[in-house]
C-alpha cells in the first residue's frame, strides 16, 4: 500500500446503510486519520456525531446534490438485489447507472480517489447477468480522471443484513459446507465478512497509491 496521508481526510461515503456501508461508516468515525464523514442517503440515519454530514438525497436527481461533493475520496457502498430492486432494470439502475453517475460528478469536481464495492466475477461482457451489471459500473468508474480507483470484488458477504435477503442468508449458513473446497484459484469465492471489506475500503481511502487497483479477498 502508498504512504498514508498526513492531513485529516475527508470522505463521502454512499451506501451508509447497507451490510458493508455500515461498518464504513462506523469505522470511518473512529478513525483519527478521517476528519470528515459525509453521507448520501435516501433516509435520515439515526446515528449522529460532530464529523458527520448526512445529506437527504433522490438519486434519481443526484446532480442536484453535486454541490456537497467535496472530498479527497469517495466510497461507493451502492448495491441492492434483484428481490429488492423488483425487475432486472431496477436493479441495474442502482449498482450501475447511479454508481456511473456518482463517479461522473465526483470526478468532475476534482475528487481523486473512489473506492467501489463491486464483486467477484465482474465483467461488463459475462454472460451472467449481475457480473455483467456489476463489471459495467467498474468499467464506468475506472474510465473517469480519478487519480486513484480501487475496485474491491469481494465473495460472498458474511454479516446480518437490515432487510431480509432469504438467498444470502441461507448462502451464509450453507457456507461452511463448500467453504474448504476452495483453494488455489478458487480461493477468491470464499466467503468475507463484510467488517473486513470495510475496513479494507477505509484503509485504501487514506493510500496515496495511484492507478486502477482491483482487490480480491483470498485467505
Amino acid at each position: 500500500m502508498g504512504e498514508q496521508r498526513q492531513s485529516a481526510i475527508r470522505v463521502l461515503l454512499v451506501g451508509a446503510t447497507g451490510l458493508v456501508g455500515g461498518h464504513c461508516l462506523s469505522q470511518l468515525l473512529a478513525d483519527d486519520d478521517i476528519g470528515q464523514v459525509t453521507i448520501f442517503a435516501r433516509h435520515p440515519l439515526e446515528q449522529t456525531h460532530p464529523k458527520l454530514t448526512v445529506h437527504l438525497v433522490d438519486f434519481d436527481q443526484l446532480r442536484d446534490h453535486a454541490g456537497a461533493i467535496d472530498a479527497d475520496a469517495v466510497l461507493c457502498c451502492l448495491g441492492t438485489t434483484h428481490r429488492a430492486a423488483g425487475s432486472p432494470e431496477a436493479f441495474a439502475k442502482v449498482d450501475h447507472i447511479y454508481v456511473a453517475e456518482l463517479a461522473r460528478l465526483a470526478a468532475a469536481h476534482g475528487v481523486p480517489c473512489f473506492v467501489l464495492i463491486s464483486a467477484v466475477g465482474a465483467d461488463p461482457s459475462s454472460p451472467v447477468f449481475y457480473n455483467r451489471v456489476k463489471g459495467r459500473a467498474e468499467a464506468a468508474v475506472s474510465e473517469l480522471p480519478f487519480k486513484t480507483v480501487h475496485l474491491l470484488r469481494p465473495s460472498l458477504l458474511l454479516g446480518e443484513h437490515r432487510e431480509a435477503r432469504p438467498v444470502e442468508d441461507w448462502s451464509q449458513r450453507l457456507a461452511p459446507l463448500w467453504t474448504p473446497f476452495l483453494w488455489g484459484p478458487f480461493s477468491r469465492y470464499r466467503p468475507v465478512p463484510a467488517e473486513t471489506v470495510a475496513a479494507k475500503m477505509v484503509e485504501l481511502a487514506k493510500s496515496d497509491q495511484e492507478g486502477v487497483h482491483i482487490h480480491h479477498f483470498t485467505p
